[in-house]
């Protein structure tokens, strides 16, 4: 039967605070107010869905918009899966905690190929029909629309087809709220589920509806069944919105933790493998100084200490290192660090270095991609990337203090020879050679070799790649970089290459597939510890449909999948650069050099923005100050509800960025990496509830305590009263050190049922209780970290035990006991001091904790 879904998040699942939807910037609408409401579904766990920016953009885009509310969902980690399974309760929206079938529409991400088991996951835990067939009969009051965007559902829905409702086909921030407008005007019109996807297929560019087209069993084309819709589905473009990236702040730690914000969208580079390249042209910068005011805003309102700036090539940003300094210098006293993706090495120079270079000379990652170790192999794939640039942009890396860098190469490249393959140690070897000064060790490399996989609507879409051939050249490699040291190498796994190959540029017929291979257990497929099982289901579910894991081999003369997809770029225009790229044949970067007719410019998708690279401002050279602390002040809080199920560490980081928000001059540590002085006393276990916290912060400017108290109070959840404030000397001694005694409140359960009243569980428990406290020595077995069995005397850690309430159900127990480090008396130590008094149909077990107080 059903159960709240309150109760399921509890301390015996793992981070249950993935699911609370409590996260700085969540936004909560009146649900009743809403006409159409959306729950933006990301088939990952948690931390990559928080972590990913377009997520962010669409949520805080759509409940900006009149009539429409946004809630979230996440793929469950599989202890809530089962939970969800048990109990036969729905997956829920994280903040409303409601079904998913109690929404109007959900959006599903579809971020790399191998995603849609773990949707089909979703589908099952919500109780939602697996295929748009089983839904047409059903109002979407009965079960709501549900549509897939991101970049593989831009790329070839075919796959996905029988599963989505409809598709939303490119840049989401003006096309979303389009589709919230025709579904509100349809849900109002009282229209049918077939009526409202008509007209979002007619009224609504870059949807794409797969009821409305059949595929040519022949030759696999896409064609429409109806004379009223589109032949063809346009890829929506838009402008970015930065200001729409100031929102969640999640309470634990994501893939991404930081503030993201995007500078540049699109990209002209034409490399010849990249779809992402491909897919987002034409290429749009953002307003240099839009980015620093955004930048400096976010960071004020969120209180994160990290930002990175995002594109699919940064450096292609002109006025990057403008940007860059301009906010090294605002904030180059208050810890504020900037990380990149990865850049163009040929662009890398002393002004990024210093970009990525923090105050206290701590540096950021530096990621480069030459993709290919051999020129013309690079002139090949249209890198634009000459040996003496990349030796330059290595060079200067080092000279910069760059002792280790991060390297991205593909094997399985078009044309490619042993001798390319080889070409990547050598030029390793090469760099590492040119990258040397005396008294100083050389430099370093982490490799990452991935196996390259053809994509839709790139030059390279008709190219074929071999699995065997994929294993042979990791050995090769692996065989010749045994004689470099200083080298990291990591290949991808070459079944999950595979995988994607075989979804990403597969037809309709990948359907059932894909529902078999997640009956079979396929899901969350690129993790590396489920490859195996993910694998062999994939193979099964192949077999069953009378296919075969070969690599499609695709005609230039034949229809394709993904025809019917209009992204801009014009089919002949790929087929010539296929042909260029056999002869080796590089050309210009169009955003810089002269157009290469792709087909992309023009009415419906733009033309390229460049904006000029403005002044770079004169670079601050001052040491960050470090001011004395003059104040430190103490909190006494709480810790109760849903912030129970936030870890310590993560209220650490939780308590740094809300004093950040409120402009409280914190101290830092001093040295290699400069923490806040915010010391949260005696580390409270996940799912215990408290009324005695303390925190202490240490100021470098003094502030009345009640402002301060005011101002942060501001900044926190509501399960996090304050209590007192008190200001205490700077220097006095920390507060794990000097607070020695803690009392709880346990709320017991027996382990065995049976008819007991209250009289006979008072004294039950005091006899208990009475006999601990007159015992000389209790000792429990314990094993300790280093796996050494040993003895725990727990008698002289306890003060005062009672009963305070014998309640049938859930009897209470208070006592009082050390909370020293080297002697802490914990709750589960008190229940096993009680069980040794007590008849083993008597035993108890701990419900729930609660801190009364510390001193």
């Amino acid at each position: 039967m059903p159960v709240p879904v309150e109760q399921l998040l509890t301390s015996e699942i793992l981070k249950p605070a993935r699911y609370l939807g409590n996260e700085f910037g969540a936004v909560r609408k009146p649900w009743d107010n809403a006409i159409v409401r959306w729950s933006l579904t990301y088939p990952e766990i948690y931390e990559v869905g928080a972590s990913n920016l377009g997520h962010i953009i669409l949520y805080s885009i759509i409940n900006s918009k009149e009539g429409q509310l946004c809630d979230r969902a996440y793929l469950p980690a599989p202890d809530l899966s089962a939970k969800l399974r048990a109990t036969n309760t729905d997956l829920f929206a994280v903040e409303s905690k409601r079904s998913l079938r109690e929404f109007d529409i959900l959006g599903f991400s579809l971020s790399y190929e191998l995603g849609a088991t773990n949707v089909l996951e979703m589908f099952d835990l919500a109780s939602i029909p697996m295929t748009w067939r089983e839904r047409s009969e059903l109002s979407i009051e009965e079960c709501p629309l549900i549509f897939a965007g991101g970049q593989t559902a831009t790329s070839n829905p075919e796959p996905y087809a029988d599963f989505f409702d409809f598709f939303a086909l490119g840049d989401g921030e003006e096309l979303l709220p389009e589709i919230g407008e025709v579904i509100k005007s349809a849900k109002l019109a009282g229209k049918t589920r077939r009526e409202t996807l008509l007209d979002l297929a007619n009224e609504v560019d870059g949807v794409y509806v797969p009821e409305f087209y059949d595929m040519d069993e022949k030759t696999g084309a896409i064609k429409p069944n109806r004379h009223d819709v589109s032949p063809r589905a346009l890829r929506r473009v838009a402008t970015p919105m930065p200001e729409h990236s100031i929102g969640l702040v999640p309470l634990i730690e994501t893939v991404h933790d930081r503030l993201v914000i995007e500078i540049r969208r699109g990209c002209t580079r034409g490399c010849r493998f990249c779809q992402p390249g491909m897919l987002t042209r034409p290429a749009r910068d953002v307003d240099p100084e839009k980015i620093v005011d955004t930048i400096e805003r976010a960071i004020r309102e969120t209180g994160y200490n990290e930002f990175s700036l995002l594109s699919l090539s940064c450096s292609d940003y002109l006025a990057l290192p403008s940007v860059g300094v301009q906010i090294k210098n605002r904030f180059k006293d208050e810890h504020v660090t900037l990380s990149l993706p990865s850049q163009r090495v040929d662009r890398f120079d002393e002004n990024i270095a210093h970009m990525l270079r923090s105050g206290d000379g701590r540096q950021q990652g530096l990621t480069f991609a030459p993709e290919a170790g051999t020129q013309r192999l690079r002139d090949v794939i249209n890198k634009g990337l000459t040996d003496e640039e990349l030796l330059q942009g290595i060079k200067t890396a080092y000279v910069e203090g760059w002792d280790k860098v991060k390297l991205y190469f593909m094997i399985g490249l078009p044309t490619e020879t042993d001798e390319d393959v080889l070409g990547i140690v050598n030029t390793v070897e090469w760099l590492q050679q040119e990258c040397s000064q005396k008294g100083r060790k050389k430099i370093s490399f982490n490799l990452t070799i991935s196996n390259f996989t053809p994509k839709p609507h790139t030059p390279f879409q008709w190219h074929t790649v071999s699995s065997g051939e994929f294993v042979r050249k990791q050995q090769l490699l692996r065989k010749e970089f045994r004689r470099l040291s200083g080298v990291k190498v990591n290949y991808t796994e070459v079944r999950i290459s595979a995988m994607e190959d075989f979804v990403g540029r597969g037809d309709r017929r990948l359907g059932k597939v894909l529902h078999r291979a997640w009956q079979l257990g396929a899901g969350m497929d690129s993790w590396f510890e489920n490859t195996e099982k993910a694998f062999g289901a994939w193979t099964q579910a192949i077999a069953e449909a009378d296919l075969v894991w070969d690599a499609p081999s695709l005609k230039m003369s034949d229809p394709l999948p993904w025809d019917h997809v209009d992204t801009g770029i014009d089919k002949q225009w790929l087929i010539e650069d296929w042909e260029r790229a056999i002869a080796a044949q590089v050309i210009p970067d169009c955003s810089f050099g002269g157009c290469s007719e792709c087909g992309v410019c023009g009415p419906e998708f733009g033309h390229n923005e460049v904006i000029p690279p403005p002044e770079v401002p004169p670079i601050s050279l001052e040491k960050p100050k470090v001011p004395p602390r003059v104040q430190r002040i103490r909190l006494k809080f709480g810790k109760l509800g849903d912030m129970s199920l936030i870890s310590h560490l993560d209220l650490h980081r939780f308590f740094q960025r809300a004093a950040r928000r409120a402009a409280l001059p914190i101290a830092h540590t001093e040295g290699f990496n400069p923490l806040p002085r915010i010391s949260i006393a005696k580390a409270l276990p996940l799912g215990q509830t408290s009324s005695a916290e303390f925190v202490d912060f240490e100021l470098t400017a003094t502030i009345p305590l009640e402002e301060f108290q005011e101002r942060f109070k501001a900044e926190l959840d509501s399960d996090l009263p304050i209590y007192a404030i008190e200001e205490v000397p700077v220097h006095s001694p920390s507060l794990d050190a000097m607070l020695e005694v803690a009392e709880y409140t346990l709320t017991c359960a027996f382990i065995t049922p049976k008819e007991r009243n209250a009289a006979d569980i008072m004294d039950l428990l005091e006899g208990a209780s009475y006999c601990v406290l007159a015992a000389n020595s209790i000792q429990m077995p314990k094993v300790s970290k280093s796996g050494r069995n040993q003895m725990l005397e727990l008698r002289d850690r306890i003060f005062a035990i009672n009963v305070l309430n014998p309640d049938p159900e859930f009897p209470k127990i208070h006592f009082m006991g050390s909370c020293k480090p080297d002697s802490n008396l914990k709750p589960e130590y008190v229940v096993y001091m009680m069980n040794k008094y007590l008849a083993e149909e008597d035993e108890i077990q701990l419900v729930k904790v609660h801190r009364e107080s510390m001193r």
